[in-house]
């Protein structure tokens, strides 16, 4: 009789701390990301274009045309720790400002993504998972959906010189789910 009572509290104890880990390890890795998708479908964002110095326009002449983009560098991702296909460039807007522009991603979701410009050489294999965050590297902000076209603004002091490769980070587990390495675009 006396175990049954000793037992008691070890087994909702036990219980206890189960739920603890089940609730823990599912908020960690997120496994629902796994089927769930998200589609972002931007457009590239227009800029006004600067203004100019020279006379003011009359009500009877058309505005200024924008002028078109300027794509600075383009790449293509290969995966890495998951599938993960499109492309990317970094434009240059009318008014000077600079985005990187993610055009028909395909990669899995997962916890704290993120879109990081770096200095590091993109690498096939396992051998390119984790080296994204040895360098320098700027974040762009969470990856807005595992799929579709997206845009990222970059800061004006980003050196495009020095910053030649772009990755899909998965920042919980410091692992990158796919990297494509930017080159300039002909002149």
């Amino acid at each position: 009789m006396r175990t049954s009572v000793v037992r008691r509290p070890v087994v909702i104890v036990g219980l206890v701390v189960v739920a603890v880990v089940a609730v823990v390890g599912l908020y960690w890795f997120q496994p629902w990301k796994l089927w769930v998708d998200e589609t972002v479908r931007e457009e590239l964002p227009t800029a006004a274009p600067a203004p100019s110095d020279g006379p003011t326009a009359s009500a009877d002449t058309a505005p200024p045309a924008a002028a078109a983009p300027e794509v600075l560098a383009t790449g293509s991702f290969i995966s890495h720790e998951h599938a993960t296909t499109g492309s990317v460039q970094i434009v240059r807007l009318a008014d000077g400002s600079r985005v990187l522009r993610i055009e028909d991603l395909d990669t899995s979701s997962g916890p704290d993504l993120r879109v990081w410009l770096t200095d590091a050489p993109v690498k096939e294999g396992r051998d390119g998972w984790h080296v994204f965050d040895d360098g320098e590297y700027l974040s762009l902000g969470g990856l807005k959906g595992n799929k579709g076209d997206q845009n990222y603004a970059l800061p004006a002091g980003a050196d495009l010189n020095r910053l030649t490769s772009v990755t899909v980070w998965c920042d919980r587990f410091d692992v990158s789910f796919g990297a494509a390495e930017l080159r300039k675009a002909a002149a």
